[in-house]
């Protein structure tokens, strides 16, 4: 065991994430996305919800300064349907990590799919709605 690392961040994510390098992708996927079709790489956290998670990994995890939208979420397939209540929930976490946040790139389905099949990892959770695409920045001194 190590001090002040949460217990929801696994060992499997903690290795995973120190070999991340700066623009490489994580992605934190809900209970429907198709982990093993579409990523190389993936940490299975069932069980856990996406905000607790977002919350913990932020703690350790830079997101990318170098680009407009570091954070992207799958866009809902409906183009009028309403926004699921966690995205709220999202976004005031990742402004509390990180004030230049303003908002999501939104992705569209198959195109999300693209990107995470080019992500660095995916973390399959168990949250009905989600799916998120962190871009890691660096760690700056």
């Amino acid at each position: 065991m190590l001090k002040n690392i949460p217990a929801i961040i696994s060992p499997d994510l903690l290795y995973n994430m120190m070999k991340m390098g700066h623009g490489d992708v994580l992605v934190l996927a809900d209970g429907d996305f198709p982990v093993e079709t579409f990523s190389k790489r993936v940490v299975y956290a069932y069980g856990h919800e996406i905000p607790t998670l977002l919350e913990a990994i932020l703690e350790y995890f830079p997101l990318d300064p170098f680009v407009e939208q570091p954070v992207a979420i799958m866009a809902p397939v409906e183009k009028d349907a309403k926004e699921p209540s966690n995205w709220t929930d999202y976004r005031a976490i990742i402004s509390k990590s990180d004030e230049r946040f303003k908002e999501f790139e939104y992705v569209e389905r198959f195109g999300f799919y693209e990107r995470a099949k080019e992500s660095f990892l995916v973390v399959a959770t168990g949250e009905p709605d989600g799916n998120l695409i962190l871009k890691k920045g660096v760690v700056m001194i």
